[in-house]
């Protein structure tokens, strides 16, 4: 596990906005304070790696990380991003030994790391956070079936058309002209979480650019003209248990 310095532990800060906690109050809350260390990651920092043992989880407080997985070849595939609010290694909490995937600071990041055994001691005592936790990794899975039917049926443009869209719905925000996505993104990265090639991710963007849909600047994108952005996307209506099998 690698770590960065600590900072001093905001339990305010901590609760704030995370959707994990939205079922407890009052003492309940607080039951989780003690079991937390916080940690500082600078940007490109590797909060853990590939292959190494699941020490626990941690709970984002600030700052954006990518989860991704190292293929043959030397290619990689962005497999989700986590941000303020939300939980990091929640996948292997329950079965994995070891880390299948590795999480790298995208921006400066705050999390709370929780031990694996005081974090399993936690839900037990509170099972609507399970509940919770449950209904979180049901829509995970949801959008790993529709990451499939995309690489399968969905065109290049399609796709990042609607990842643009996706990352804006969840962290977007108003600039003047546009809407700033939220988060900076590298054209290999942005080609990783589509599962393109970066030469193709640096291709249609210029042809976005081109058309008035977006601007770009470096690695920031603003979405210009949202309504034509979207009309690029389709609904993904192919039977899923016939297109998996």
């Amino acid at each position: 596990m690698s770590e960065g310095g600590g900072v001093a532990t905001n339990i305010t800060e901590l609760h704030r906005g995370s959707w994990i906690f939205s079922e407890l109050y009052g003492k309940e809350l607080e039951e989780i304070d003690p079991l937390v260390r916080p940690i500082e990651y600078e940007e490109g920092r590797i909060i853990f790696e590939e292959g190494e043992p699941v020490f626990g989880v941690y709970l984002l407080s600030r700052g954006k990380v990518k989860l991704a997985k190292r293929a043959a070849g030397g290619r990689k595939q962005i497999l989700k991003l986590v941000g303020p609010g939300e939980i990091l290694g929640e996948e292997f909490l329950f079965h994995d030994p070891t880390y299948s995937a590795y999480a790298q600071a995208l921006e400066q990041t705050r999390a709370y790391f929780v031990p694996m055994e005081e974090f399993h001691g936690f839900l037990k005592a509170h099972p609507q956070v399970v509940i919770r936790l449950i209904e979180h990794l049901s829509q995970e899975i949801k959008g790993f079936q529709n990451k499939v039917l995309e690489a399968s049926y969905g065109s290049s443009l399609e796709r990042v058309a609607r990842l643009l869209l996706a990352i804006a719905d969840k962290w977007g925000e108003e600039e003047d002209g546009g809407f700033y996505i939220g988060l900076e993104l590298s054209r290999v990265e942005l080609a990783e979480l589509a599962g393109i090639a970066s030469e193709t991710a640096s291709r249609l963007l210029a042809r976005l650019q081109e058309r008035g849909i977006l601007a770009l600047a470096g690695s920031k994108i603003i979405i210009l003209d949202r309504a034509r952005l979207k009309s690029l996307t389709e609904p993904l209506c192919v039977n899923i248990k016939e297109s998996l099998l």
